[in-house]
């Protein structure tokens, strides 16, 4: 027997039927009653994950699950045994610096003392200085009078001087091996050594003579070192007109000429460094700078004590908050939910140990219709109701609403479906009793 097909207009009554009560389906999650406007959603609570900030074997558990603490309470203790000798050594380093620092101190204070001593010496002694100055006029080749440039000015002068008579000096040293190297006649130079040999066995041979003359009873010794002597004087004779007689040569014109720059560069120079240390009186004399530079070097000494002190206590606050962190405690008032964690065992930083709850602080979030958003205020108050306790109702208060909708499902991107687009509404519940636990499955009735 064949089955009619029913006609076009049947199905398409059927499939609005489907539709209309897909929608009203739709609105029944979170729709209304002839009462007011309802929603399901789940009871939820702030949930904290206890873990321990160090590393080390548990010694001692304070709580276990279902037990109420309050915040600071401690909830584990693990092994401080190792930390604890630490800080025994750190303390100690502490008490080394502090002693090393106060030795530094006193030597800060005696460099201090010197440097003080030093200057009050050297500004008598320029008090002196500078009144023979006012009463003495400089060179009749100057036109301003001996005290007219400043001590520091004076200085950098005398110290140009210095360097240019140093350079001077180098230049005519050097000088003097080039002209003797670059002349053609040696018998000068011959005669110059010669003469130079003669003289230093002189020396010798007059100290040994003058020598023999003292000796007691000296017969033979003295007869001996006479003839040595008048032997080293014959040779200086010899060698002195050996010499003269080449002192109208060129060559020894050229020779002479180069020794004399380098004598009068060489006095040049000691003049020039004797008058720099003569200027340096007052905070410029050596006693002064050299108990300046004692000074510098206690206060380097002063600072770096005081430096390792920092050192040795910033270690030992280090270990003391280590120590602290060892004990784990509550950080809010709560319940616990879960201890993961029994004496003996060996626990690692960020390791869930507890879970805490605080079931005073209840909340629960639904979701209402676009179209029934400009139901819902802040401050509005609600029924809540849960399966485990039937026939019993919970106050609420809307605490939030979300400013921005969302999709269920949350794939929906077409304009047909934005109809069943929705709105997040948290509520903060009321237990005084504390019956509710967060998960129960809740209805809310929302109050007109």
């Amino acid at each position: 027997m064949q089955h009619k097909r029913p006609p076009v207009p049947v199905i398409v009554i059927l499939l609005l039927i489907l539709l209309v009560g897909g929608y009203f389906g739709l609105q029944a999650l979170f729709a209304e009653n002839n009462d007011g406007l309802r929603a399901s959603g789940t009871i939820e609570a702030v949930v904290v994950n206890i873990s321990p900030e160090m590393t080390g074997k548990v010694t001692d558990v304070q709580a276990g699950e279902g037990e109420s603490v309050k915040a600071g309470d401690p909830l584990l203790y693990l092994d401080d045994s190792l930390l604890t000798a630490q800080l025994a050594v750190a303390a100690a380093q502490v008490d080394t610096a502090s002693a090393a620092a106060v030795t530094a101190e006193a030597a800060l204070a005696s460099a201090e003392h010197q440097y003080d001593l030093a200057v009050q010496s050297a500004l008598t002694a320029e008090q002196a200085s500078q009144a023979r100055d006012w009463r003495f006029s400089a060179p009749v080749e100057f036109n301003q009078p001996a005290w007219y440039f400043t001590q520091v000015e004076q200085l950098d002068s005398a110290q140009a001087e210095a360097d240019a008579a140093q350079a001077a000096l180098n230049e005519a040293i050097a000088d003097l091996p080039r002209v003797i190297a670059s002349l053609e006649n040696g018998v000068f130079l011959d005669a110059e050594k010669r003469l130079s040999n003669a003289r230093a066995a002189f020396l010798v041979a007059d100290e040994v003579k003058i020598n023999a003359d003292y000796a007691a009873e000296g017969g033979g010794l003295r007869d001996a070192a006479y003839d040595a002597y008048n032997a080293a004087l014959d040779e200086v004779r010899v060698a002195q007109n050996e010499y003269n007689a080449q002192l109208t040569t060129q060559t020894a014109r050229e020779v002479q000429e180069a020794r004399g720059k380098v004598i009068v560069a060489q006095q040049r120079y000691n003049s020039a460094q004797a008058r720099l240390s003569a200027m340096k009186t007052g905070y410029f004399s050596p006693p002064v700078v050299t108990a300046q530079y004692g000074l510098a070097q206690a206060k380097a000494a002063a600072e770096q004590a005081h430096s390792a002190v920092s050192q040795a206590q910033a270690n030992l606050d280090l270990l003391q908050t280590q120590i602290a962190k060892l004990t784990v405690y509550a950080p809010i008032d709560g319940t616990l939910l879960t201890r993961n964690v029994e004496p003996g065992e060996f626990v690692q930083p960020g390791a869930t140990v507890f879970t805490l709850a605080n079931l005073e602080d209840l909340t629960i979030t639904v979701y209402v219709p676009e179209d029934r958003y400009g139901e819902i205020s802040l401050g509005q108050q609600a029924e809540v109701n849960v399966d485990s306790f039937p026939g019993e109702t919970f106050q609420a208060q809307v605490t939030n609403i979300a400013d921005t909708a969302e999709y269920t499902p949350r794939n929906v991107q077409t304009v047909e479906g934005r109809s069943a687009t929705v709105y997040a509404v948290k509520l903060k519940v009321q237990d005084p009793e504390g019956k509710l636990k967060p998960g129960m499955p809740a209805d809310v009735k929302f109050s007109e």
